[in-house]
């Protein structure tokens, strides 16, 4: 999962695995966008409400903690005020 850098000391990850979450980020981000624009055509639609549920919840696992230091909180809330636009 990581390498050591040229001097043999200090591990650095492996850039695949960076460029591994960042793409799940971006992927996310805009599943996210695209279900808040369908919520705003029609906001009684219950499969997209559990799509932006579930989301929502990734953006608040171990696992987005793990990939990224974007504060999930602040990030549902600038893409919501993005697509209000």
């Amino acid at each position: 999962m990581y390498r050591k850098n040229l001097q043999g000391q200090t591990p650095v990850y492996n850039d695949g695995y960076t460029k591994l979450g960042n793409a799940i980020i971006i992927q996310a981000v805009k599943d996210y966008r695209d279900v808040l624009k369908k919520l705003n055509k029609n906001s009684e639609n219950s499969m997209t409400k559990h799509t932006k549920r579930e989301i929502e919840r990734f953006f608040h696992s171990s696992l987005f903690g793990m990939i990224t230091t974007i504060n999930p909180d602040m990030l549902i809330r600038k893409l919501n005020e993005e697509v209000q636009l």
